[in-house]
């Protein structure tokens, strides 16, 4: 009888534990979309249009929203 008694008691103790396992948010947090950190936003030397510097050309200057402008102002 006293086998019984233990046999559930570490059963309950192991349904508490799984039960508030699950409900712990920081398992969760893997189905959560992780959003891209923000790029930096650059101006274009030739024409002052602001876009993010991922789209852009790089020149000697600054920088271009396009290759054309880098090659007007950078002959």
């Amino acid at each position: 009888m006293k086998f019984v008694w233990v046999l559930l008691v570490v059963l309950a103790g192991v349904w508490l534990w799984r039960s508030s396992r699950q409900s712990d948010p920081r398992l969760h947090r893997e189905n959560e979309a992780v959003e891209p950190p923000p790029l930096d936003m650059v101006r274009c030397t030739l024409c002052s249009v602001h876009f993010p510097s991922g789209d852009g050309v790089q020149g000697n200057k600054g920088w271009y929203c396009s290759a054309d402008h880098r090659q007007r102002a950078e002959p």
